[in-house]
């Protein structure tokens, strides 16, 4: 089959983290080089029979308790023997890495390359590999079975590792800042999966799988040789901190009582922490909508909330999903996947200098149409929206000059400086193989 033909989603050749979301609470993020190609090559064969295709965690995922990804940089594609030839079919974004196209994506002041950690920003990161597990008896397993593989094996070593946080109440899906997640993820045509309502329509494979036609139809110049692309995907990681404390201060400092906080908190992410959307719900919180995935993203903007009295036109949610108010809206959707790490901080609590956060993947076709579109048109424009000084006030870049606005009539509020309530501490971009290419991979070198 080429890469021009529809066919059918070969299911037990993608990685299962592109099409299925495991019942996993904790794990770690291992971030490798390699040495020597034959290293790196050594330590994927040891590894084959543990990544698990979608096929096989859908056909197991009750049973399991761990699981498997791996994914490489283009400096691990050439240390592992790929060929410069091919190499250089490879889109410009994802040769340069992440760390290069820090302007484009903002990732300046304190977010800059040169301050993020476990050496994601230089040319030795080669490889990462996603230990997910079930709880944390069997993330001990895994990490303990994957240390062993690394002390037996010559040329490939650890550059650091960020392991994932199971304590509640994170291990159900909220953020440090205790806003419920994963409620608006794309679903692809062919997966099975049937969208919520509000969600959109299925997507074409192809915006999130190489190998497969996307809303425009075939893809073009996918890298070669297909044996290595198809199936395939791209990953960008972001390991965002999040300043608990300094968002629990901001939201007391310009509240009256605890129901201004919450308000405020939902005015700046588009959701009350449940995640009922203030377009649904623009008084109070309702915990039960917010469960609901039959209602909770039912809605759209441009009909419902136009001027953002009820959503702010500059908040996170509003930002990351514009949904009816964006041109080619099906062609910027991504697929996050992701973990908090770092222990939880008590309610009351003052700051105590841990690092604590979201570190999380989102998977596309095209990391310049898609992800770093979003980076640099959706979260960090200050004029989005038509807006005049203001980033997105979860993620965006903020150097404490910018503004949040929030409509209401008779008089709308300003909120002046907003602080930098995440910080990035490291990013790259990964390219994410189908089962086969990883094989294909584990054998470069053998015929000379």
């Amino acid at each position: 089959m080429t890469g021009t033909e529809v066919g059918e989603l070969e299911f037990d050749d993608i990685q299962h983290i592109l099409l299925t979301r495991t019942p996993a609470i904790t794990g770690r993020y291992e971030f490798l080089t390699f040495e020597s190609g034959e290293g790196g090559r050594t330590w994927i064969t040891a590894l084959l029979d543990k990544v698990q295709s979608a096929a096989e965690v859908r056909a197991t995922v009750d049973t399991s308790d761990r699981w498997v990804t791996l994914a490489f940089t283009w400096h691990g594609l050439r240390a592992l023997g790929v060929t410069e030839e091919s190499l250089a079919t490879f889109p410009e974004a994802f040769r340069e890495g992440m760390a290069a196209r820090a302007d484009i994506l903002g990732d300046t002041g304190s977010a800059a390359p040169s301050h993020w950690l476990g050496q994601l920003a230089g040319d030795e990161l080669h490889a990462i590999a996603i230990l997910f597990a079930r709880n944390e008896e069997q993330a001990r397993l895994s990490i303990a079975n994957h240390d062993a593989l690394l002390a037996r094996t010559d040329g490939v070593r650890s550059l650091s590792h960020l392991d994932l946080n199971a304590s509640p109440p994170f291990n159900y899906a909220h953020d440090h800042f205790g806003f419920r997640d994963r409620l608006s993820q794309p679903v692809i045509k062919g997966s099975g999966e049937d969208p919520t309502p509000g969600s959109g329509e299925p997507l074409a494979p192809g915006e999130f799988i190489l190998g497969y036609p996307d809303e425009n139809g075939p893809v073009p110049d996918l890298p070669q040789p297909e044996t290595l692309s198809r199936n395939g995907s791209y990953m960008a990681y972001r390991r965002l901190e999040e300043h608990v404390g300094a968002f629990r201060d901001y939201l007391r400092s310009n509240s009256q009582n605890a129901e201004d906080e919450e308000l405020l908190a939902a005015k700046f992410m588009g959701r009350w922490r449940s995640g009922a959307p203030l377009v649904l719900a623009p008084d109070r919180d309702d915990p039960e909508l917010g469960a609901d995935p039959q209602r909770n993203n039912d809605f759209n903007y441009k009909d419902m909330d136009p001027f953002g009295y009820a959503c702010p036109l500059g908040s996170h949610a509003r930002r990351l999903n514009p949904r009816d108010t964006a041109h080619y809206m099906n062609r910027r959707r991504m697929i996050r996947r992701g973990a908090t790490y770092g222990p939880a901080l008590p309610e009351g609590a003052p700051d105590d200098g841990v690092e604590r956060g979201i570190a999380a993947f989102i998977i596309c076709a095209d990391l310049v149409r898609q992800f770093e579109f979003a980076q640099n048109v959706w979260i960090n424009d200050s004029t989005f929206h038509e807006l005049r000084n203001e980033h997105d006030p979860i993620c965006g870049t903020q150097d404490g000059t910018l503004d949040f606005t929030v409509p209401k009539r008779p008089i709308r509020k300003v909120h002046k400086g907003i602080p930098a309530f995440t910080t990035l501490r490291g990013g790259a971009y990964f390219f994410l193989p189908g089962i086969r290419a990883l094989n294909y991979l584990a054998t470069l070198g053998e015929a000379s």
